[in-house]
């Protein structure tokens, strides 16, 4: 199903500066592999007038960074789609709404995937995601950021479950009422009692637990609570840049010991920056499902022209892969997995969208990894963790 040959130029510029294999040989390795994202959060694409899934979208006109045109070119083999639900109040009401705008969510990832049966299909474990990949079509897992629209019933875990999701993560941007968020001050001091009994669930239900966003001490309570390894699914190195929501070498080494995963991202090299005009159009963004196809091209013509001035991250490619080799050997290729963040306010300049995800197996080669190491990280590792986490099921 990947077709290469459109990313041989930028293959070719990345082994320029770094001794490697030629480019023909990393393009045909990346088509070999199986690729998977841990983050996807382009579900809040597809409610959008007028725009396709399905299609292959310019970035010119187009904001979104994942389509199926630009994965079935050879960037990425599919991976986990996300239920985001933006934090709101700990009552009643909010998380009534909450729950209701995560039930429509999961029910137009759904909605979505079915209209392309041919081209992708939903998984539910590591034996389907393979099954899918054999049969050339891309795979669509389902997962939860931010736990918040379960509100004090744990019962609707099972209903998530039921509904395909596979992965959650507790907390978001701001503290709730299972665990404390990073970017927050500390309330619980780690995992409320709920947060614990959150926990239980999960591993009981054969969920993968995700770590990214939560704070440092929820992270070191995730790690001794779950009897099941875990996983973050879009989380920096922070050895490159000192930001809460990243995670410190000592909390990579201990992930590893456990056997989780840290899946990198390119979020948080630098700091975020929504200052003036930038930070409405993010705000906007964030909405762009309610706006018409004409004010979508708008949104994103603003958008790239901001990015020349005012970007939202001060990184490019080389910091990014400078914080990948850290992190891989820190871990180790056992315990490394990727996701950009896409769509959700990831990737920097020289690695925009998924097009550009052949460029690090170019440089993960140039760096001395094999091509068993490389199929680890791509895709092994997420595989391995999904499947180790629903052998605890029902404990």
């Amino acid at each position: 199903m990947k077709r290469l040959s459109i990313l041989a130029p930028l293959l070719l510029g990345a082994c320029a500066t770094t001794p490697g294999p030629r480019t023909e040989d990393v393009a045909a390795l990346h088509k070999r592999l199986l690729v998977l994202d841990t983050h996807l959060d382009t579900p809040l694409h597809f409610g959008r007038p007028g725009w396709s899934f399905g299609d292959r979208h310019d970035p010119a006109i187009d904001i979104a960074q994942v389509d199926m045109g630009r994965m079935e070119e050879g960037a990425l083999d599919g991976g986990f789609l996300v239920i985001y639900t933006d934090q709101g109040p700990l009552t009643a009401k909010g998380y009534a709404d909450a729950l209701a705008f995560a039930r429509g969510r999961s029910d137009a990832i759904d909605t979505t995937i079915a209209q392309f049966p041919e081209r992708i299909a939903p998984a539910l474990t590591a034996q389907d995601a393979r099954r899918l990949n054999g049969e050339n079509r891309l795979i669509a897992f389902k997962s939860i950021e931010n736990s918040y629209p379960l509100g004090e019933d744990l019962t609707l875990l099972a209903e998530f479950h039921k509904r395909g999701v596979r992965m959650a993560g507790p907390v978001h941007g701001k503290n709730n009422q299972f665990a404390d968020s990073s970017t927050d001050t500390p309330r619980w001091n780690g995992l409320s009692p709920l947060g614990r009994q959150w926990v239980a669930e999960m591993n009981r239900l054969g969920m993968v637990i995700d770590a990214s966003h939560a704070s440092d001490a929820v992270f070191d309570q995730l790690l001794e609570l779950s009897r099941a390894p875990i996983i973050l699914s879009h989380t920096t190195g922070r050895h490159a840049y000192d930001h809460p929501r990243n995670l410190d070498d000592a909390r990579i080494r201990k992930l590893a010991a456990s056997g989780g995963a840290m899946c990198i991202s390119t979020i948080y090299l630098s700091d975020l920056n929504l200052d003036g005009e930038r930070g409405a159009l993010f705000a906007k963004y964030e909405q762009i499902a309610t706006l018409p196809p004409a004010e979508q091209v708008a949104l994103a013509k603003r958008w790239r022209e901001l990015d020349k001035t005012q970007p939202l991250w001060d990184a490019d490619f080389e910091t990014y892969i400078a914080m990948v080799l850290h992190v891989v050997e820190v871990a180790g290729p056992d315990h490394v997995c990727f996701s950009g963040d896409w769509d959700g306010g990831g990737g920097v300049k020289g690695f925009e969208d998924i097009s550009a995800l052949p460029l690090v197996t170019a440089r993960l080669k140039a760096a001395g990894y094999s091509d068993a190491d490389l199929a680890k990280m791509w895709g092994g590792n997420i595989l391995r963790i999904v499947a180790a986490a629903q052998a605890e099921a029902g404990g």
